[in-house]
């Protein structure tokens, strides 16, 4: 019967009979089951509540929003005819709006995704075009922070095709280069790729602040934040990670994480190279530099192509260092956080 209930048969129940200690465990057993079952239909129905609540009031505030945004628009545009008072105002009108409209779209996302409407518009593209897009957008935040992106991979020719909706994984990677420059502390960031027949692995590598134990049980979850009186210099809703899940498990891939604090953070994405694959493992380790420490005796990089993008592509030319902290039946090792389709191991053969 417990393992009935486990499964999610909340209605059985145990038949009493007569009225010796066996009956009367089975009563408790059954008022046990009984109030469980309250409790998560309860739960249940608020979790409904809340994701209707959110859908409805992101479809609501779409009109009055596009209205204000052209209002804002006015205003901004006409900015130079105002003294210097009006001036900052609609300066900080016209930026305020656009913040409103990005956490209005995230919102509208999650609900796409709660209501399972959420599709894909798969093509096969090459994943180094994604990455080039990403980071010729990350160019000023990287800038601004001092900070250094480049891309490290020992893929052929510095191309790899995938079965995949590019709007979504450039709505990934745009993520977490992002969320990677602003936690860099002025230190580099690298985007390592690697792939085999079946899989596609991208791990965004920070030498920063890094993550607690308990900002990686929670860095998945909506509308989380590390430090929620952190400066932030890029916005942000504390959705961004949820819905790049999301996105993952569109894919049938899955999105995993790792932190130490003081060594930096890397998060990593691993998708199946065709639609409708299974994933088995990921071809890049988690950390794929064996950690900050690991970095600087393991991996020695060097440019070896710069038509790529603005920044150019970075060959790794020595080992790549120890597997990842995931063992080989797929549970996440210490300062590994994972989400997504579960795997029966972590490490591929990479192409060479």
């Amino acid at each position: 019967m417990s393992e009935k209930l486990a499964a999610g048969r909340l209605e059985e129940r145990i038949p009493v009979v007569g009225e010796d200690e066996m009956a009367r465990l089975a009563t408790s057993f059954n008022k046990m089951a009984t109030s469980l079952q309250d409790q998560i239909n309860a739960l249940a129905a608020l979790s409904e509540m809340q994701q209707r609540f959110v859908s409805d009031v992101s479809h609501e505030l779409r009109t009055p929003l596009t209205t204000v945004r052209m209002a804002a628009e006015v205003l901004f545009d006409a900015r130079d005819d105002f003294d210097p008072i009006n001036k900052r105002s609609s300066e900080l009108l016209f930026h305020q709006v656009e913040r409103f409209e990005l956490l209005l779209a995230d919102l509208l996302e999650i609900s796409r995704f709660d209501a399972g409407v959420a599709d894909l518009d798969v093509e096969s593209l090459d994943i180094f075009s994604v990455i080039d897009s990403v980071i010729d957008a990350a160019q000023p935040v990287a800038e601004a922070n001092h900070s250094q992106l480049s891309v490290v991979t020992r893929l052929r020719n510095h191309k790899c095709i995938v079965e995949m909706d590019a709007r979504r994984i450039d709505r990934i990677l745009r993520n977490l280069v992002l969320n990677a420059l602003e936690h860099s502390e002025g230190r580099p960031v690298k985007i390592f790729v690697s792939a085999d027949e079946s899989a596609l692995a991208v791990a965004v590598r920070d030498y920063g602040i890094g993550m607690s134990p308990d900002a990686l049980e929670h860095v998945f979850d909506r509308f989380w934040r590390a430090d929620p009186a952190r400066a932030r210099t890029t916005g942000g809703s504390g959705l961004g990670l949820s819905i790049a899940t999301e996105d993952a498990r569109l894919h049938g891939g899955w999105l995993d994480a790792w932190g130490t604090p003081g060594e930096g953070a890397c998060f990593r994405l691993t998708l199946p190279r065709k639609r409708g694959g299974e994933l088995e493992h990921s071809p890049v380790p988690l950390p794929p530099d064996g950690g900050a420490a690991a970095a600087s005796l393991h991996l020695n990089t060097g440019p070896i192509m710069t038509n790529t993008g603005s920044f150019g592509v970075v060959g790794a030319l020595g080992a790549v260092g120890p597997a990842g902290s995931t063992t080989h039946n797929g549970a996440a090792g210490p300062g590994v956080a994972k989400t997504g389709t579960p795997s029966h191991g972590d490490q591929g053969k990479a192409e060479s």
